[in-house]
């Protein structure tokens, strides 16, 4: 089983170190998240710049909220980037839920769903030299990987677990292992309806803090801040880990449930930690 590193987004000017440091360990991939009404970084162009600072380790979004880009640009800045990166481009997409995100671009909170089907429809065609439609040609760069990059859906629910067997090459759980494992199972059982081949590529996600008191204060308070939207950020800070043993647990489930790789999010901003998640693998 893979481990990768979710990336903290209060300093951007850090992610450079976070990213050299990863790309020296044992780690596979970088992740990082979207949103646009907050203080992040846009995460496509945050990758490309660490995809020239690091040599092997894989980047990925988690979740880029595709509904809220233009679908022929948002295709052409993927496959960019999968080519310029030589195939490293994890394309973790989701719908989104903030009301703020959907109204600064326009686009219907309550569509968003059928938008993304939409969006995925149109990019497997560009991504695979396919003409855009209505007498428009084909939309390049083409990407590194044939058919495009390695796509990830995240969510819940059951049109987002259908989704990844339609449109997608794997899952991505940001969910405890008591719950993932029920989830991890509805979308092989969704990948076999649907007459994939393989197995679909699963993904958890865990947020983690380790180090002084100090780091783990500062990861909850951006935790919390992040997660406030939800009216009960509380519950999403209290399933922080902060101890090796629990790190070392929750992998050692993941790994149990038939997880493929695990990130560990990070929210606090030392890139030490790096090395200090390095030391208990």
């Amino acid at each position: 089983m893979n481990v990768g590193i979710g990336l903290p987004v209060d300093d951007p000017a850090a992610l450079l170190s976070w990213a050299r440091r990863a790309d020296a360990g044992p780690f596979s991939t970088l992740g990082l998240l979207d949103r646009l009404v907050y203080h992040n970084p846009e995460p496509l162009v945050a990758l490309a710049v660490l995809a020239g600072a690091t040599s092997r380790i894989r980047l990925q979004t988690e979740v880029l909220l595709a509904p809220l880009r233009g679908t022929a640009l948002l295709a052409k800045q993927a496959a960019t980037l999968d080519r310029l990166s030589e195939g490293r481009l994890v394309l973790g997409l989701g719908i989104g839920g903030r009301a703020d995100d959907h109204q600064v671009t326009g686009v219907d909170l309550r569509a968003r769903g059928r938008r993304l089907d939409q969006q995925m429809a149109v990019m497997r065609r560009l991504w695979s030299g396919e003409p855009y439609g209505d007498g428009v040609g084909p939309i390049g760069p083409a990407p590194f990987r044939p058919g495009g990059p390695e796509v990830l859906f995240g969510g819940f629910k059951p049109a987002a677990l259908a989704r990844v067997a339609r449109w997608g090459d794997g899952f991505l759980a940001a969910a405890a292992p008591s719950w993932a494992g029920g989830l991890f199972d509805t979308v092989r059982a969704g990948w076999a309806e649907h007459g994939r081949e393989g197995e679909p590529r699963l993904v958890a996600q865990v947020n983690v803090a380790l180090g002084p008191q100090e780091l783990i204060d500062e990861a909850r308070a951006s935790m919390y801040a992040y997660y406030a939207f939800t009216g009960m950020p509380e519950r999403m800070v209290a399933g922080m880990l902060t101890t090796p043993g629990e790190i070392r647990g929750a992998l050692a489930a993941f790994d149990g449930l038939g997880a493929d790789e695990v990130m560990l999010y990070c929210y606090g901003r030392d890139p030490r930690q790096v090395d200090r998640l390095a030391d208990l693998l």
